[in-house]
Protein backbone atom coordinates (compact mmCIF):
# COMPACT_ATOMS: atom_id res chain seq x y z
CA UNK A 1 0.00 0.00 0.00
CA UNK A 2 1.14 3.54 -0.70
CA UNK A 3 0.10 6.60 1.28
CA UNK A 4 -1.38 9.46 -0.71
CA UNK A 5 0.67 12.68 -0.87
CA UNK A 6 3.14 11.43 1.72
CA UNK A 7 4.23 14.14 4.14
CA UNK A 8 1.33 16.41 3.14
CA UNK A 9 -0.98 14.29 5.28
CA UNK A 10 0.77 15.55 8.40
CA UNK A 11 -0.61 18.98 9.22
CA UNK A 12 1.83 21.52 10.64
CA UNK A 13 0.72 23.60 13.60
CA UNK A 14 -0.15 27.07 12.22
CA UNK A 15 1.90 28.68 14.99
CA UNK A 16 4.99 26.85 13.71
CA UNK A 17 4.59 27.60 10.00
CA UNK A 18 6.60 30.81 10.22
CA UNK A 19 9.55 28.82 11.56
CA UNK A 20 9.81 26.65 8.44
CA UNK A 21 9.28 29.32 5.78
CA UNK A 22 11.72 30.19 3.00
CA UNK A 23 12.16 33.18 0.70
CA UNK A 24 11.32 33.03 -3.01
CA UNK A 25 11.11 35.98 -5.43
CA UNK A 26 11.10 38.46 -2.59
CA UNK A 27 8.33 36.70 -0.68
CA UNK A 28 8.28 34.40 2.30
CA UNK A 29 6.65 31.06 1.55
CA UNK A 30 5.45 29.02 4.52
CA UNK A 31 5.69 25.28 4.06
CA UNK A 32 6.26 22.10 6.01
CA UNK A 33 9.88 21.77 4.82
CA UNK A 34 11.51 20.19 7.82
CA UNK A 35 14.93 18.76 7.04
CA UNK A 36 14.01 15.69 9.09
CA UNK A 37 10.52 15.28 7.60
CA UNK A 38 11.30 11.69 6.64
CA UNK A 39 12.28 10.78 10.20
CA UNK A 40 9.19 12.53 11.56
CA UNK A 41 6.93 10.63 9.16
CA UNK A 42 8.61 7.32 10.01
CA UNK A 43 8.07 7.97 13.72
CA UNK A 44 4.41 8.64 13.00
CA UNK A 45 3.78 5.40 11.09
CA UNK A 46 5.81 3.43 13.66
CA UNK A 47 3.46 4.79 16.32
CA UNK A 48 0.37 4.17 14.21
CA UNK A 49 1.12 0.53 13.40
CA UNK A 50 3.16 -0.43 16.47
CA UNK A 51 0.81 -3.34 17.25
CA UNK A 52 1.23 -4.82 13.75
CA UNK A 53 4.89 -4.13 12.93
CA UNK A 54 6.89 -7.34 12.71
CA UNK A 55 3.75 -9.42 13.24
CA UNK A 56 1.82 -8.95 10.02
CA UNK A 57 3.04 -5.64 8.64
CA UNK A 58 6.16 -3.76 7.55
CA UNK A 59 6.27 0.00 7.00
CA UNK A 60 8.93 2.27 5.56
CA UNK A 61 7.82 5.90 5.46
CA UNK A 62 4.80 5.88 3.10
CA UNK A 63 5.22 2.32 1.80
CA UNK A 64 3.21 -0.28 3.73
CA UNK A 65 3.20 -4.07 3.37
CA UNK A 66 0.58 -6.29 5.03
CA UNK A 67 1.70 -9.92 4.99
CA UNK A 68 0.24 -13.32 5.85
CA UNK A 69 0.44 -16.85 4.46
CA UNK A 70 -3.30 -17.49 4.77
CA UNK A 71 -5.78 -15.45 2.72
CA UNK A 72 -8.49 -15.59 5.40
CA UNK A 73 -6.12 -14.17 8.00
CA UNK A 74 -4.73 -11.72 5.47
CA UNK A 75 -8.17 -10.16 5.12
CA UNK A 76 -8.34 -9.79 8.90
CA UNK A 77 -4.91 -8.14 8.92
CA UNK A 78 -5.94 -5.75 6.16
CA UNK A 79 -9.04 -4.79 8.10
CA UNK A 80 -6.83 -4.06 11.11
CA UNK A 81 -4.55 -1.86 9.01
CA UNK A 82 -7.49 -0.03 7.44
CA UNK A 83 -8.91 0.60 10.89
CA UNK A 84 -5.65 2.22 11.94
CA UNK A 85 -5.55 4.36 8.80
CA UNK A 86 -9.10 5.58 9.45
CA UNK A 87 -8.29 6.29 13.09
CA UNK A 88 -5.44 8.61 12.09
CA UNK A 89 -7.27 10.01 9.03
CA UNK A 90 -4.59 8.75 6.64
CA UNK A 91 -5.43 8.15 2.98
CA UNK A 92 -4.01 5.71 0.43
CA UNK A 93 -3.23 6.13 -3.25
CA UNK A 94 -5.36 3.41 -4.92
CA UNK A 95 -3.35 3.37 -8.16
CA UNK A 96 -0.24 2.29 -6.25
CA UNK A 97 -1.90 -0.30 -4.01
CA UNK A 98 -2.22 -4.04 -4.65
CA UNK A 99 -4.14 -6.50 -2.49
CA UNK A 100 -4.20 -10.29 -2.25
CA UNK A 101 -1.08 -10.75 -4.38
CA UNK A 102 1.75 -13.28 -4.01
CA UNK A 103 4.36 -10.85 -5.27
CA UNK A 104 4.89 -7.13 -5.64
CA UNK A 105 7.30 -4.23 -5.46
CA UNK A 106 8.41 -3.05 -2.02
CA UNK A 107 11.20 -0.52 -1.49
CA UNK A 108 12.30 -0.95 -5.10
CA UNK A 109 12.59 -4.75 -4.92
CA UNK A 110 10.34 -7.51 -6.19
CA UNK A 111 9.18 -9.55 -3.20
CA UNK A 112 8.03 -13.02 -4.27
CA UNK A 113 6.88 -15.21 -1.39
CA UNK A 114 10.15 -16.13 0.41
CA UNK A 115 12.65 -14.48 -1.94
CA UNK A 116 13.62 -11.03 -3.18
CA UNK A 117 14.17 -10.57 -6.90
CA UNK A 118 15.49 -7.69 -8.95
CA UNK A 119 13.05 -5.06 -10.15
CA UNK A 120 13.26 -5.25 -13.96
CA UNK A 121 12.33 -1.58 -14.23
CA UNK A 122 15.62 -0.72 -12.52
CA UNK A 123 17.59 -2.70 -15.12
CA UNK A 124 15.62 -1.14 -17.95
CA UNK A 125 16.30 2.34 -16.56
CA UNK A 126 20.06 1.79 -16.93
CA UNK A 127 19.79 0.11 -20.32
CA UNK A 128 17.82 3.06 -21.69
CA UNK A 129 20.23 5.67 -20.32
CA UNK A 130 22.54 7.53 -22.67
CA UNK A 131 26.26 7.77 -22.02
CA UNK A 132 26.64 10.07 -18.97
CA UNK A 133 28.52 13.26 -19.82
CA UNK A 134 28.37 15.25 -16.59
CA UNK A 135 28.45 14.66 -12.84
CA UNK A 136 24.67 14.89 -12.44
CA UNK A 137 24.12 12.12 -14.98
CA UNK A 138 26.89 10.03 -13.45
CA UNK A 139 25.34 10.48 -10.01
CA UNK A 140 21.98 9.30 -11.36
CA UNK A 141 23.67 6.25 -12.86
CA UNK A 142 25.59 5.52 -9.65
CA UNK A 143 22.36 5.63 -7.63
CA UNK A 144 20.75 3.11 -9.99
CA UNK A 145 23.77 0.83 -9.77
CA UNK A 146 23.65 0.94 -5.96
CA UNK A 147 19.97 -0.07 -6.06
CA UNK A 148 20.96 -3.14 -8.11
CA UNK A 149 24.25 -3.90 -6.36
CA UNK A 150 23.03 -7.07 -4.62
CA UNK A 151 22.16 -8.55 -8.02
CA UNK A 152 25.33 -7.49 -9.90
CA UNK A 153 28.42 -9.66 -9.61
CA UNK A 154 31.48 -7.57 -8.65
CA UNK A 155 29.33 -4.44 -8.65
CA UNK A 156 32.05 -2.32 -7.01
CA UNK A 157 34.59 -3.29 -9.65
CA UNK A 158 32.14 -2.66 -12.49
CA UNK A 159 31.11 0.78 -11.22
CA UNK A 160 34.26 2.08 -9.50
CA UNK A 161 35.03 4.49 -12.33
CA UNK A 162 31.70 6.28 -11.91
CA UNK A 163 32.28 6.75 -8.19
CA UNK A 164 35.77 8.07 -8.93
CA UNK A 165 34.09 10.71 -11.05
CA UNK A 166 31.87 11.69 -8.14
CA UNK A 167 34.96 11.89 -5.94
CA UNK A 168 36.49 14.17 -8.60
CA UNK A 169 39.69 12.20 -8.96
CA UNK A 170 42.26 13.42 -11.47
CA UNK A 171 42.46 10.15 -13.39
CA UNK A 172 38.85 10.28 -14.60
CA UNK A 173 38.31 10.42 -18.38
CA UNK A 174 34.64 10.94 -19.16
CA UNK A 175 35.07 10.45 -22.91
CA UNK A 176 36.95 7.15 -23.08
CA UNK A 177 37.01 5.24 -19.81
CA UNK A 178 33.49 6.16 -18.73
CA UNK A 179 31.93 5.33 -22.08
CA UNK A 180 33.65 1.94 -22.29
CA UNK A 181 32.76 1.05 -18.69
CA UNK A 182 29.18 2.13 -19.26
CA UNK A 183 28.82 -0.02 -22.37
CA UNK A 184 30.38 -2.99 -20.56
CA UNK A 185 27.86 -2.57 -17.75
CA UNK A 186 24.92 -2.45 -20.16
CA UNK A 187 26.16 -5.58 -21.93
CA UNK A 188 26.48 -7.35 -18.59
CA UNK A 189 22.95 -6.39 -17.56
CA UNK A 190 21.60 -7.59 -20.91
CA UNK A 191 23.01 -11.08 -20.23
CA UNK A 192 21.42 -11.49 -16.81
CA UNK A 193 18.75 -14.24 -16.76
CA UNK A 194 16.12 -11.77 -15.56
CA UNK A 195 17.09 -8.92 -17.90
CA UNK A 196 14.09 -7.39 -19.74
CA UNK A 197 16.19 -7.24 -22.94
CA UNK A 198 17.14 -10.93 -22.84
CA UNK A 199 15.06 -13.14 -25.17
CA UNK A 200 12.75 -15.39 -23.18
CA UNK A 201 12.48 -19.09 -23.98
CA UNK A 202 9.17 -20.18 -25.44
CA UNK A 203 7.11 -22.64 -23.43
Amino acid sequence: MDASQGYHQIALNPDDQKRVSFITSGRTYCYFGFKNAGVTYQCLVDHMFHEQLGRNMEVYIDDMLVKNRQMDQHLVDLAEAFGTLRKFHMKLRPAKCAFGVRSGKFLGYMVIEKIIEVNLEQIRAIQEMKHPTNLNEIQRLAERIVALSRFISRSVERSLLFFKALWKTKDFDSDKECQQTFQDLKRYLAQLPYSPSRPQAKR
